[in-house]
């Protein structure tokens, strides 16, 4: 009998795989070298991005600084599109969610920013499947900080060895694992329930 209480799923490439080149193809035909000028500032500047993550950079600030990257050839409203118009969905990976919802709390756990969050994934209908979203942005904590699970387990109120987290990042699942979770690293949709089963999850 498996002691699971909690399955908590991790957001991007897990539920929703993302794509950065779908908006750099929209710069780059507005301007040639656009994208790839974008691309190279936001990678070199990592920071920026997951400060922006950390709810440490306000919206505002943030769209003024990638604008000033691509010369404001786009306007505010614009940039968020084309930044968020970078989802497409896991369908298989969604229709697991209903069926691990009749035994199971779910939790969404995510490193995201508010604006993919409006943009992008918000009115995702499988977004009601989950009792609780725990955002990265609006905790102002990243994984795998110790103090990101830490907000998961104070919303369960469930001790750590009733959670099990997935995602496909191995250190992001090693950091729940170093709470006392289980956690399976998300590497497509056969192995993840393979590994389910195996937990007689589902």
């Amino acid at each position: 009998m498996n002691k699971i209480s909690v399955v908590v799923f991790d957001l991007g490439n897990v539920l929703i795989p993302f794509n950065y080149q779908i908006m750099i193809n929209k710069l780059e035909v507005i301007e040639l070298g656009l994208g790839q000028r974008f691309v190279e500032y936001y990678q070199s500047h990592y920071e920026i991005h997951r400060n922006f993550e950390k709810g440490l950079i306000e919206e505002e600030d943030f769209i003024n600084l990638m604008l000033e990257t691509i010369n404001y050839k786009i306007d505010g409203e614009t940039f968020c599109k084309y930044y968020s118009e970078i989802f497409t969905i896991n369908e298989n990976v969604i229709e697991l969610l209903p069926i691990l919802k009749e035994k199971y709390k779910l939790v969404l756990l995510s490193n995201t920013n508010g604006i993919h969050k409006k943009y992008g994934w918000e009115n995702y209908s499988f977004i009601n499947y989950f009792d609780k979203l725990i955002l990265s942005h609006e905790v102002k904590a990243v994984k795998p900080e110790r103090a990101i699970y830490l907000e998961v387990e104070k919303y369960t109120c469930r001790p750590s060895e009733e959670h099990i987290f997935i995602d496909d990042v191995l250190e992001y699942v090693e950091g729940a694992k170093n709470m006392g979770w289980d956690g399976i690293q998300f590497l497509g949709y056969d192995f993840l329930v393979e590994q389910l089963k195996v937990r007689n999850l589902l």
